[in-house]
C-alpha cells in the first residue's frame, strides 16, 4: 500500500470511529514506550560515535547486562579525553564527546500526540545531552542532514532518577552549535534520538572534565502529561 493510500485509509477509519461515538480510540495512550534496554537485541537499534572519528582519543561502549533480580538495562560508558592525535584529517583542537544515536526508524514516529520525553536513568553526576532528530523541513536548500533539537539532563549519581524533559524546552541545533532563528519541532516527523556527553559544558554543580563516563539507561518514553 503506498503512503498516499495509508494516510487516506487512516484518515477514513478515525473519521469512521468518530462518527460511531468511540471517541476514547481517537486518543493516543498517555504514554509510549520508544526504547527498551530489555534485551541485547536493542544493541542492533543503535550506533555510537565519539570524537575517535576526527582524531581525538575518547572511546565509549554500549552493553546490555542483567542484574541480580533478572532485570536488563542499557550500559553507555566510556572515557573522554581532550587530546587529540597528531596529524589527524580533520582539524580539531580539542576532543571530549561521545553519544550513543539510534538508527533511523522504519519511516518516522508520530509524538504528535506528546509534550514530553521522558527516561529512566542512573548515571555518574554528569549531564548529558538528549537529541532528537526529526525530518528536515527547517534547514537551508540543499542541506541533507535532519534536523536536531537538544536539551541537558543531569542525572545525578548512583541513585535511579525519572528525567522528564517538555519537548518545548529542546532548541534547534546545528552540529552542536544553538541555531539563533525562531522555530519549533516538528514531533510529529521523528526519525531517531541520541544520548551524549561532553567533558566540558553542562549546567552547573554537575561533574566535567575528562575520565569516565557511565550512563545505565532502562527505558526512553513519550509522555502526555497535559
Amino acid at each position: 500500500m503506498s503512503r498516499f493510500r495509508r494516510l487516506f485509509q487512516a484518515s477514513m477509519d478515525a473519521t469512521k470511529r468518530a462518527l460511531s461515538g468511540n471517541f476514547d480510540d481517537l486518543m493516543p495512550p498517555p504514554e509510549r514506550y520508544i526504547f527498551n534496554f530489555n534485551s541485547k537485541k536493542e544493541l542492533t537499534k543503535w550506533h555510537l560515535y565519539s570524537d575517535s572519528e576526527y582524531g581525538g582519543l575518547s572511546s565509549a561502549s554500549l552493553q546490555i547486562i542483567e542484574s541480580e533480580n533478572h532485570t536488563t538495562t542499557g550500559i553507555f560508558s566510556g572515557n573522554l579525553s581532550l587530546e587529540v592525535t597528531q596529524g589527524a584529517k580533520w582539524n580539531i583542537s580539542r576532543g571530549g564527546f561521545c553519544g550513543m544515536r539510534s538508527k533511523k526508524f522504519d519511516g518516522f514516529i508520530d509524538l504528535d500526540s506528546y509534550d514530553t520525553i521522558a527516561m529512566k536513568v542512573k548515571g555518574d553526576g554528569r549531564c548529558y545531552i538528549s537529541t532528537i532528530y526529526t525530518e528536515n523541513w527547517v534547514n537551508s536548500p540543499g542541506q541533507m542532514e535532519d534536523n536536531s533539537w537538544q536539551s541537558f539532563v543531569y542525572v545525578p549519581k548512583d541513585n535511579w532518577y525519572i528525567a522528564k524533559i517538555p519537548l518545548a524546552r529542546y532548541v534547534p541545533t546545528w552540529r552542536g552549535n544553538v541555531i539563533d532563528a525562531e522555530m519549533e519541532i516538528n514531533p510529529s516527523r521523528v526519525l531517531g534520538l541520541s544520548l551524549s556527553v561532553n567533558a566540558e559544558g553542562g549546567v552547573p554543580g554537575a561533574r566535567s572534565g575528562p575520565g569516565d563516563f557511565r550512563l545505565e539507561v532502562d527505558w526512553i518514553k513519550a509522555l502526555r502529561t497535559q
